[in-house]
């Protein structure tokens, strides 16, 4: 084997040896936010349910279906609150091991960036909790006759909300990654702006495929991200622009040195 060889497989072990590392950290994180969570879960599992309550009214209950059920809706209730409290770990473990990446200039801002990927989630998260689940559960609900009476279980319940709350709340990163990907020129803002038809088709299907099959929840969650990409293309003009100058820089330096390379 070569040296470069070497140094490639090298690099690559590790790159490995941190990812292990980082993915480690997150599931600790995970894991006393769960600790900490099922401590709650009764709490936590109603706050879950608020929306759902509301909507089918004060003499509508709950229901589970078999004798194990309950116990694991709590322990997922408490995974998903302990992933909630975990999000400034994970965000931090994530942006640290992308930041080989970054020029030194960029790393200073990681900070940052790991508190705006804290509320963009909790924005995303919330946005699905406060307007989307309100509006879905009436809907669903509006199918009941006198004869038909909804009776949803733990089990469904804690699946479906904890799907969408997750899903909502990483589409709402959408911004960052998009300016992310600008910044390691992966993107450029004419591509974006070129190929937006195509995002707007992408974000209609994704919603169709991880909503509920009624439009207006579909709806509720495109229109959230078209709006993400729109401020997504904002992100990635300012990095341009900085791109573009440096771009100019180089093309100056060259220029010159092929002056200096002509003269005899």
């Amino acid at each position: 084997m070569t040296k470069e060889g070497k140094e490639k497989k090298n690099l690559f072990t590790e790159h490995l040896a941190e990812l292990r590392d980082r993915l480690i950290h997150s599931f600790i994180a995970v894991m006393i936010g769960f600790i900490i969570s099922y401590c709650f879960k009764e709490k936590l599992f109603a706050f879950l349910m608020g929306p759902l309550m509301t909507a089918m009214g004060p003499d509508n209950k709950m229901i589970f279906t078999g004798l194990p059920e309950a116990f694991f809706s709590y322990l997922k209730v408490a995974l998903l609150s302990g992933i909630v409290l975990a999000i400034p770990i994970l965000f931090y473990e994530f942006w640290m091991f992308v930041s080989p990446g970054l020029y030194k200039k960029e790393k200073k801002f990681l900070v940052f960036v790991v508190v705006l990927s804290m509320v963009f989630f909790l924005l995303g998260s919330s946005f699905g909790y406060f307007i989307v689940f309100p509006y879905g559960f009436k809907f669903f609900l509006g199918f009941s006759t006198e004869t038909i009476h909804a009776m949803p279980s733990m089990k469904e319940y804690i699946g479906f909300a904890s799907k969408m709350l997750l899903a909502f709340g990483l589409v709402f990163e959408l911004p960052l990654v998009i300016t992310f990907m600008a910044k390691m020129g992966l993107v450029t803002v004419d591509f974006l702006k070129k190929n937006r038809k195509y995002a707007i088709l992408i974000f209609f299907t994704g919603a169709a495929l991880i909503t509920p099959p009624d439009v207006i929840t579909q709806t509720m969650m495109a229109i959230p991200l078209i709006i993400l990409y729109e401020i997504s293309i904002i992100g990635a003009k300012i990095f341009g622009k900085e791109k573009k100058k440096e771009e100019e820089k180089k093309e100056k330096k060259d220029s010159k040195k092929k002056d200096k390379n002509k003269k005899p």
